[in-house]
């Protein structure tokens, strides 16, 4: 790993991130963890490997498709109903088509993202999740469900609400009690905020890593999500607010890795819920939460199999998980700080996977 660890000491010196964690997970068990550089520039605190980081979008295959694949291994609903059947607003028009696997596999003909936080920062904080939903409902669509992929956080909006539709429970409480306490995994969680109160670090995370200096909250974010349409909607979100540790995130992922490899079902994943996770659906190149490896321009690198299943996030942060290497690669960096001027990062993942993956 004497590259690797190279590569993670020239991302901080040069400026790709400026503090990150590399957690190498391989035939049952971590064979890497190390934490490289500062949660923020102003305290320089160093980075340790139980550094919380905001985990921006690897709350989707985390948090939100997990749990809807829970609740429909658990007979409570099916990834072929349309969403419409949860969701008033979604069960007329052109969105009568919209399925739950439309959403799972961001073929659901929803646009990729909108900047909703503008209308949702002038309403009532008590208002915006019924705010939130007529939005939703009222988006045009881009395209007819199921006609391409096209990748979108307003899909993973919808299933958030569809989990709370479904089993009564908010997101981050049905994460906590139905996905991460059975498996023993405490350091992941969303951090949920009343948004007009602008308190940063509300739960006074004393080695938490600092996003953007973000100049609509004239703050440097810290502790609540970066995320501007989840810190919005309260820090719970489909599409964003999971924050955590590598060694949680690598836990999480290798859970789903040993259900799938090993086709036994653990606390938490039937073998069909690690395969749906794993294996491309719906006739595109996306699982039902996670991404697969593109053989000619992956963040994978080179070396990851083509059964490859991962995931990124915007603020610096990666999954990747190898069934065939039995491996699971974890890079949490805070590289949106003090901006996300720079998109190095773009061109550094690669490298180093394919530093990491040369040796397993």
């Amino acid at each position: 790993m004497r590259q690797a660890e190279e590569l993670m000491k020239e991302g901080v010196a040069i400026g790709v991130f400026p503090g990150g964690v590399l957690c190498v997970w391989v035939k049952g068990a971590v064979r890497f963890c190390k934490a490289y550089g500062v949660t923020d520039l102003e305290s320089r605190h160093p980075v340790t490997t139980d550094t919380v980081f905001d985990l921006a979008s690897l709350t989707k295959p985390l948090a939100t498709a997990p749990a809807i694949l829970k609740l429909a291994d658990q007979g409570f609903l099916s990834v072929e109903d349309p969403a419409g059947k949860y969701l008033d607003g979604f069960d007329a028009g052109d969105k009568k088509e919209i399925t739950i696997a439309h959403l799972l596999c961001h073929t659901s003909g929803l646009p990729a993202h909108r900047e909703y936080f503008y209308d949702l920062s002038t309403t009532a904080f008590e208002d915006r999740q019924p705010a939130l939903k007529k939005l939703l409902e009222n988006e045009p669509l881009e395209y007819r469900p199921g006609e391409k992929v096209v990748y979108s956080d307003l899909g993973y909006m919808v299933l958030g609400f569809i989990v709370k539709a479904v089993s009564g429970l908010a997101l981050d409480r049905f994460a906590t009690d139905r996905l991460y306490r059975p498996l023993a995994i405490f350091d992941l969680f969303f951090i949920p905020i009343n948004p007009e109160t602008a308190v940063n670090n509300p739960l006074g995370l004393s080695n938490v890593a600092a996003t953007e200096n973000c100049p609509r909250r004239k703050m440097v974010v810290r502790g609540v999500v970066h995320d501007d349409n989840a810190y919005e909607m309260g820090g719970v979100a489909g599409q964003a607010g999971l924050f955590g540790t590598a060694g949680a995130v690598t836990a999480f992922a290798a859970e789903i890795l040993d259900v799938y490899s090993g086709a036994k079902p653990g606390p938490v994943f039937s073998s069909a819920m690690a395969a749906h996770m794993m294996a491309p659906q719906c006739g595109t190149n996306r699982t039902f939460g996670f991404d697969t490896v593109d053989p000619e321009n992956s963040s994978a690198g080179r070396l990851f199999s083509a059964r490859g299943a991962g995931h990124l996030g915007f603020t610096g942060t990666s999954c990747w998980i190898d069934p065939d290497r039995e491996a699971v690669v974890v890079l949490l960096t805070n590289r949106v700080h003090p901006d996300r001027a720079s998109d190095a990062i773009r061109a550094f993942r690669p490298r180093l996977h394919d530093a990491v993956m040369v040796h397993v």
